[in-house]
């Protein structure tokens, strides 16, 4: 029968989206989501959020989406009515373990492989791909590059400062003017002195540990967050490697639970 229904709207934060430069003639906007847990719904949430942002900003003419995942093996098998945007020229799917065969070996890629790279693995692979950024020409600025990978960085090794990172990578100078750099920078992270030095990581560790939970369980209630915020920074570094494998807000308070009991 027909009828009329109320679409109650939800609050979406959509943390995967590139924006084109301001005076290009014909903007895109990239969405990008990476999925490193099996989630039937993925493509319900980000098509809802993509719609949802291409309507409150019209001025937006064109778009594409980038879905990366570890393994075929983690994307829903039922695709159900997504199925014609998925296989349209404006959704590019990408597996990471089918990327490690692909030759020749692209920058590009490379970025993509670092994301699962172990932690052994990764500054070494950093390098490589910094090196490469050098060698290679590319259609957008090395700048880019360079922020990229500094970000993956960041979100791999939470607690590391900016500096530290820079030193890792070799960047000492150069990546002192990158964004990532300065927002940490605003935030206390680099501080002049060994105390603030330590708050300023501490803080900047919960930040990334709060903003990955919630991408990977959902929005927090407030007394897990202050839970969180309350541990110190060796237990902040243990959550940030436990959280990979939560499924689920009740995996996250067993594991506060365990770890934190006194609260």
């Amino acid at each position: 029968k027909f009828k009329s229904i109320e679409v109650k709207q939800t609050a979406f934060r959509i943390d995967g989206v590139f924006l084109p430069p301001a005076n290009d003639p014909d903007p895109t906007v990239f969405f990008v989501e990476v999925q490193f847990q099996e989630d039937e719904l993925i493509y319900h949430r980000l098509f809802a959020e993509l719609f949802v942002f291409l309507q409150q900003n019209p001025e937006f003419t064109n778009w594409q989406a980038v879905v990366i995942f570890p393994s075929k093996s983690l994307e829903p098998e039922d695709v159900g009515v997504y199925s014609l945007l998925l296989e349209s020229d404006q959704v590019q799917r990408f597996y990471l373990k089918e990327l490690e065969q692909v030759q020749p070996f692209s920058v590009v890629i490379g970025l993509m492989q670092l994301i699962v790279a172990s932690k052994k693995r990764t500054p070494a692979r950093a390098r490589e791909l910094l090196a490469q950024v050098e060698q290679q020409s590319l259609p957008f600025p090395s700048s880019t590059i360079i922020e990229l990978l500094e970000t993956t960085m960041v979100y791999k090794f939470p607690l590391l400062s900016r500096q530290e990172i820079a030193e890792m990578l070799g960047l000492a100078e150069s990546i002192k003017e990158t964004r990532v750099y300065q927002e940490g920078l605003e935030i206390g992270l680099e501080k002049g002195h060994d105390q603030g030095r330590e708050q300023g990581r501490e803080q900047e560790g919960q930040i990334l540990v709060l903003k990955q939970l919630n991408r990977k369980v959902g929005q927090l209630p407030p007394k897990l967050e202050s839970q969180i915020k309350a541990l110190p920074l060796d237990k902040l570094e243990e959550l940030a490697e436990a959280l990979l494998d939560f499924s689920n807000l009740d995996d996250l308070s067993a594991w506060l639970h365990k770890n934190n009991p006194g609260q």
